[in-house]
């Protein structure tokens, strides 16, 4: 399969395959299961700018919704870092006269809420009504939009140039990716700044987590892939920090061509990165091998314990279970519930898999032998909760694993 870049049109060739897949997040309702929507999860690497991306694109209405069920406040570790987020860019960046940030993607105002409480002008753009409702309830204003360069215009028009314009796991969802680089050009100040958080290339090929490929991760983000989005619509990369939420996550920094000299770190990523060939399509194709074994390990491992008539639970059920379960064959017959703490995700189904999503409860009134954390990017924290858990985990991330 070949296709053409969405950022600069070079090739892009299918290096890795991870079957027919429904929407990740769909979590449909048991009596919703008619007309799902499935696609072809293959996923490949731009030989001109590197950008890692679906070969499908799969339109954004039909990904976020009113009935979106992701909420970011649900974790302490994500609530913890959005407010740290913003306690640091209110010290750095908002401090001049009326500074103004924009969040691409607020959903449920769990960084703009601090923004907010500091009094300084702010907007959070966010197209799924439920959450930005929950946003809203917060004391954060909110923008029921998708972002794009018309929506950027129309922001500067009512609003004035930003100082900000910050994102988190949000920018690479958008496969109009073009469009955002420019409505940054639009919307930003002389001096202001385009941040933003992703899952991290580096950080997937290292640790075979294929299960953060799914419809809404339009793009997979290198600092190389970045730097040369960025130039291509009159940006610069002028700083990249890594991070460890997410299971390994970089912070972009864009300015206006000119505005800022690039700091250390983006060199050094960019050669560290050339050094792992994290800017070569073959990193994907042995990525795709290795996906290959976890797969085969892990239906074989839950096989077994079955076969032994042991009892295995999931816990978890963020956006990449739809991924793992889909792409590994695993259904109820194997794992015959998921639990989770979202309100919103319970008494529905894994989207494809169908495998029931429950509240903990139900996790510690059964007591299971084994429990696959699928929300594995939340060990430490889930672990702790569940510290009376008699079982053992199953990790499949670097490898199939159990602890």
């Amino acid at each position: 399969m070949e296709t053409s870049c969405r950022i600069c049109s070079g090739p892009v060739k299918g290096s890795i395959d991870l079957g027919v897949q429904p929407r990740g997040n769909a979590f449909p309702k048991p009596d919703q299961l008619a007309g799902e929507f499935f696609y072809p999860l293959i996923v490949g690497m731009c030989d001109s700018c590197a950008m890692v991306q679906l070969m499908a694109e799969i339109p954004q209405e039909v990904r976020y919704h009113d009935e979106y069920p992701y909420r970011a406040s649900n974790s302490t570790v994500h609530s913890e870092h959005f407010a740290g987020v913003a306690r640091r860019l209110l010290r750095t960046e908002l401090t001049g006269h009326d500074p103004f940030i924009v969040e691409i993607g607020c959903n449920d105002g769990v960084m703009l809420a601090t923004v907010a409480d500091a009094g300084v002008r702010h907007l959070g753009v966010e197209p799924s009504q439920e959450v930005a409702a929950l946003a809203r309830s917060k004391g954060v204003r909110v923008l029921p939009r998708f972002f794009d360069e018309e929506t950027a215009g129309e922001i500067r028009a009512g609003h004035g140039p930003a100082d900000v314009i910050f994102g988190a796991n949000v920018i690479a969802h958008i496969s109009h990716l073009d469009s955002v680089l420019k409505g940054a050009v639009t919307l930003l100040g002389p001096n202001g700044v385009f941040v933003f958080e992703e899952p991290y290339l580096g950080a997937v090929v290292e640790q075979t987590a294929f299960d953060l490929f799914y419809d809404e991760h339009s793009f997979v983000f290198s600092v190389s892939s970045i730097r040369a989005a960025a130039r291509l619509f009159g940006l610069d990369l002028v700083d990249a920090e890594p991070l460890a939420i997410h299971g390994g996550s970089m912070r972009y920094t864009l300015a206006k061509r000119g505005a800022r000299l690039p700091t250390a770190a983006v060199g050094e990523l960019l050669a560290s990165e050339r050094a792992r060939r994290l800017d070569r399509p073959a990193t994907l194709v042995e990525l795709n091998r290795r996906a290959e074994r976890v797969r085969d390990e892990l239906t074989a491992l839950l096989t077994s314990l079955r076969a032994d008539g042991k009892r295995v639970a999931g816990y978890g059920a963020p956006a990449k279970i739809t991924t793992v379960t889909n792409y590994c064959g695993i259904g109820t017959e194997l794992i015959p519930y998921v639990c989770d703490s979202t309100p919103s995700k319970q008494d529905r189904v894994v989207a494809g898999s169908h495998i029931p999503v429950v509240a903990p409860s139900v996790f510690r009134e059964d007591r299971p032998d084994y429990a696959v954390l699928f929300a594995w990017n939340h060990a430490k924290e889930i672990m702790a909760k569940e510290s009376d858990f008699a079982g053992r985990w199953i990790l499949y991330i670097p490898e199939v694993h159990i602890l």
